[in-house]
């Protein structure tokens, strides 16, 4: 009986025995380097002093701190390149390809690692991505996260996951928590990412969208902002407070303010809309394009705590009306130094709107329960590249991702304000508009 040859078995054979040398140049390389050398000196010198030269070469390399750094660091590299691509064989990395992708950079953080690779051709950031769960399990890490360049289509960002030094039960302390004044043409500190630095963010022309499920940090998150805006005498605040007790410690700052009747809401939106008018006609006078710190022109904030209320309470009219005139500051009053802070423990697309969500600089989604509550706040499609806040433990209070405009969601952890924290800024913020107005 004949026996059947396969050669694509044999061609799959001699690739994986040349890509396991390949991975492994290094060692063999210098194995063949410090073999030479001995042979040439039992060669030249005889067996014994020929091996003992040979030995003291290497003793030489490893015993310089220079030589003996660059080693360990080209050892380490390829040990990490051995792990990365026997992960991603295992992850379904597609087997048409012998070439993995090339590790460029390789940064080590608090978290884990952080790479960027160069594909190969014939690749594409999207299979990566579609391996990144199975990636996860390969590499034992918590999670894998893929990114493309979008300046470069061969080029990718991977993040492994391997701790999460954000999670836990404790607050971390605002640092502005003691101040007596602060200025909303300064960023404002408002949490630390996963490398441990301060994330800011800047509200002079921003607007900010804050979503979560109860319990999530929401409150606190919105307090800072709220916070920093009371503490400059600058501004006029604008409360809509659709709990009636939320903003309340603020109400002896604002210009305005209003509680679960939608009607009310549209009155004092009416209002921050006739000044953003009248802003506009004084900076033609003055033909300028938009406010700077030097016109002296206040800030108008405009605080709306649980948006969902105002868009789905009721009349229907009203509802139109308000979703209507808030839209229209969120969309024009940037130039004109009219700022919108939103917030809504209920993220769905019936509550923010696609239309309305674009719109805002900031978006920071907290933990939510469903993807599409994710995807309502930070914008449809970064839950399924990774960017979820469904994935954040339920004690780990005022943990989400945070996403500017033209940016990528960035995980970090809320600074914390207590009650009492609150009610001292508030008392301070009152007694600091008492003197300067």
């Amino acid at each position: 009986m004949s026996q059947t040859h396969h050669p694509e078995a044999g061609m799959v054979l001699v690739g994986a025995i040349a890509r396991g040398l390949y991975a492994r140049r290094f060692e063999l390389v210098a194995f063949l380097l410090v073999t030479q050398e001995i042979r040439s000196g039992s060669h030249l010198l005889g067996s014994q002093l020929g091996h003992l030269i040979g030995l003291a070469s290497v003793a030489v390399v490893l015993l310089v701190p220079w030589s003996r750094h660059r080693v360990l660091a080209t050892l380490r590299r390829s040990r990490r390149a051995r792990a990365w691509g026997l992960a991603l064989r295992q992850a379904g990395y597609p087997a048409h390809t012998y070439r993995l992708p090339r590790i460029l950079r390789l940064d080590q953080m608090l978290t884990g690692e952080r790479l960027e690779l160069l594909l190969p051709p014939g690749i594409d950031a999207s299979e990566l991505i579609r391996c990144s769960d199975r990636l996860a399990v390969a590499l034992q890490a918590g999670r894998v996260t893929v990114a493309a360049n979008p300046h470069n289509a061969a080029r990718v960002q991977v993040q492994v996951m391997r701790r999460d030094p954000l999670a836990g039960p404790s607050g971390i302390a605002w640092p502005h928590a003691n101040r007596e004044r602060l200025s909303l043409w300064e960023p404002i500190p408002v949490g630390l990412d996963e490398k441990g630095a301060v994330v800011r963010i800047s509200l002079a022309e921003r607007n900010v969208l804050i979503g979560g499920e109860p319990g999530a940090g929401k409150s606190s998150a919105l307090s800072m902002l709220v916070a920093t805006a009371a503490l400059d005498p600058g501004a006029r605040l604008w409360l809509l407070d659709g709990k009636l007790v939320e903003l309340a410690p603020w109400s002896g700052c604002a210009d305005g303010s209003a509680g679960v009747r939608v009607d009310d809401a549209v009155r004092l939106l009416r209002v921050v809309r006739d000044e953003m008018e009248a802003r506009y006609l004084d900076l033609l006078k003055r033909k300028r394009r938009k406010v700077s710190p030097e016109d002296g022109l206040p800030f108008h904030v405009v605080v709306c705590d649980e948006l969902a209320h105002y868009l789905n309470s009721g009349e229907k009219r009203d509802r139109a009306e308000f979703a209507e005139l808030l839209r229209d500051l969120v969309s024009r009053g940037r130039a004109a130094g009219v700022i919108v802070l939103a917030a809504t423990q209920k993220p769905a697309s019936d509550v923010v709107p696609t239309s309305l969500r674009d719109l805002f600089g900031f978006r920071w989604a907290l933990r939510c329960s469903t993807p599409q509550a994710s995807d309502t706040i930070l914008g449809s499609g970064w839950a399924s590249a990774g960017y979820s806040a469904t994935t954040i433990d339920s004690a780990s209070r005022g943990l989400g991702y945070l996403l500017h405009e033209g940016g990528e969601p960035n995980r970090m952890r809320a600074f914390y304000l207590n009650d009492q924290q609150v009610e001292a800024l508030a008392e301070r913020a009152e007694a600091l508009r008492q003197v300067t107005r």
